[in-house]
């Protein structure tokens, strides 16, 4: 596309390994007013959207961000925020109806993800959108 890194484009990472580190390097990207900011996951993107509405950022691999109120609706987002889920909820129950048919005798299934996939949960809390105070 014509970019070249440090000629007409400039890239900055940030990696944290906890809510503080995490918050901290949101407020740097915020900071350096950049054109868009990418971010991986709930555990990046829910801090950027409380430090900024107004620079674009492009999310990968969540859950469910319509429910985590960080887009309207997945066909129309709204707002800063856009980018690629995870999966579709709806897809679980498909999920159960193709174990059924591979393996008819199955009668119970057990589950097993990560608590912060679940847009209610408590200590997702501080991270939803819809609680920005700019």
């Amino acid at each position: 596309m014509g970019w070249t890194v440090g000629r007409n484009m400039r890239m900055e990472y940030r990696w944290g390994t906890g809510n503080e580190d995490v918050r901290k390097n949101a407020a740097d990207l915020v900071a350096l007013a950049p054109d868009v900011i990418v971010g991986n996951g709930s555990v990046a993107v829910g801090p950027l959207l409380q430090l900024t509405r107004t620079v674009p950022i492009v999310f990968a691999s969540l859950v469910d961000p319509v429910g985590l109120g960080y887009v309207n609706s997945l066909a129309r987002p709204g707002g800063n925020a856009t980018g690629f889920v995870l999966y579709e909820f709806g897809l679980a129950g498909k999920w159960l109806e193709l174990l059924k048919e591979i393996a008819p005798r199955t009668t119970r299934v057990a589950v097993l993800r990560e608590v912060y996939a679940r847009a209610n949960h408590p200590d997702y809390s501080a991270w939803r959108a819809d609680q920005v105070t700019e």
